[in-house]
C-alpha cells in the first residue's frame, strides 16, 4: 500500500504528461496502482490492527514481559515496504525460554507468524510486521547503550501494573539466578556458605534503571556492586524474585 503524499504526487505528475512508467521507476508504484489512481479507483487500505494506530487490542501481561526482554536482547530492523523483523537473541542452552520467548510474541500479536533462526549456540525469535515500531518506540538506530531509553506514558502504565512480568523478561535476558559463597569462622573453624542471588547486567544507564524502578515498585532491595551490574542477594528478596522469575535451566 502507498500513502497519500506518494499518490498526490504520481497524480500531479500524470496531470503534467509524464508517463506511467517513469513514474513507476521514480516513485517505486506499480503501473497497476498508477492506472487505478488515473481513472479514480481509489483501493482502500484495511484497518490496522495495530493496538496502538488501529483497532487491535494488547495482550498487556505479554507486552510487559517482551518489553523486558526487547529492552534485553530484542531489536528491530527495517525490510522491505516498511515491514519490521522483531528479533529476540535467545541462549541455546535454555530452550524453555526460547519457547516462551515464542508464546510472549505470539500472544502480543497473534495475527502473524514467529520464526526460529538458528545460529551457533544462539536461537532468535523471529516476527515480521509493519507495527513493531508502534509497540517499541525506543526503536532508532544505534546500540541501546549508546542512546537514550525511556518509556512512553502507555508503557510506563503498564509496567507499574505488571512489574513481576517486565522483571522477567529482563532477568530472562540479560540477568540470572546464580550461587555464591563466603566464609565465616565459627567456634574457631573456617566454615563455607552458599547462598543465591540474582545479577543483572546491562551497559545501558537508563535501562539499568528501569529495572531498578520496577524492583523498587515491588520493594525488593538490590545494591550496584558495578555501575553496569545490579545485585538481589537478601534472603526475603531472592525468594520473592524466585516466585516471578526463577533459574533459566
Amino acid at each position: 500500500m502507498y500513502d497519500e503524499q506518494t499518490r498526490a504526487i504520481a497524480l500531479a505528475a500524470m496531470a503534467a504528461g509524464e508517463s506511467l512508467n517513469a513514474i513507476s521507476k521514480r516513485l517505486g508504484v506499480s503501473r497497476a496502482a498508477l492506472r487505478d489512481w488515473r481513472d479514480g479507483k481509489v483501493r482502500r487500505s484495511p484497518m490496522s490492527n495495530c493496538p496502538r494506530c488501529g483497532s487491535g487490542t494488547l495482550d498487556a501481561p505479554s507486552y510487559a514481559h517482551l518489553l523486558g526482554l526487547y529492552l534485553g536482547d530484542g531489536c528491530l530492523s527495517r525490510h522491505r515496504r516498511e515491514v519490521y523483523a522483531l528479533r529476540i537473541a535467545c541462549d541455546d542452552a535454555y530452550p524453555r525460554l526460547i519457547d516462551e520467548a515464542e508464546g510472549v510474541v505470539r500472544a502480543v500479536h497473534p495475527n502473524r507468524s514467529v520464526h526460529r533462526v538458528r545460529a551457533v549456540g544462539c536461537t532468535s525469535v523471529m516476527s515480521y510486521w509493519k507495527h513493531w515500531p508502534c509497540l517499541f518506540p525506543q526503536h532508532a538506530p544505534g546500540r541501546k547503550h549508546l542512546r537514550r531509553i525511556e518509556l512512553v506514558d502507555w508503557q510506563r502504565e503498564i509496567v507499574a501494573e505488571y512489574p513481576e512480568l517486565f522483571l522477567r523478561g529482563l532477568f530472562n535476558s540479560d540477568g540470572c539466578r546464580v550461587a555464591n559463597w563466603t566464609t565465616r569462622t565459627v567456634a574457631g573453624q573456617t566454615k563455607r556458605y552458599e547462598y543465591p542471588r540474582y545479577m543483572f547486567s546491562n551497559e545501558s544507564a537508563d535501562i539499568m534503571r528501569l529495572c531498578q524502578a520496577a524492583l523498587d515498585l515491588l520493594h525488593i532491595p538490590w545494591r550496584m556492586p558495578r555501575p553496569n551490574a545490579l545485585s538481589v542477594a537478601r534472603r526475603e528478596a531472592v525468594g520473592r524474585m524466585d516466585g516471578f522469575v526463577g533459574p533459566k535451566a
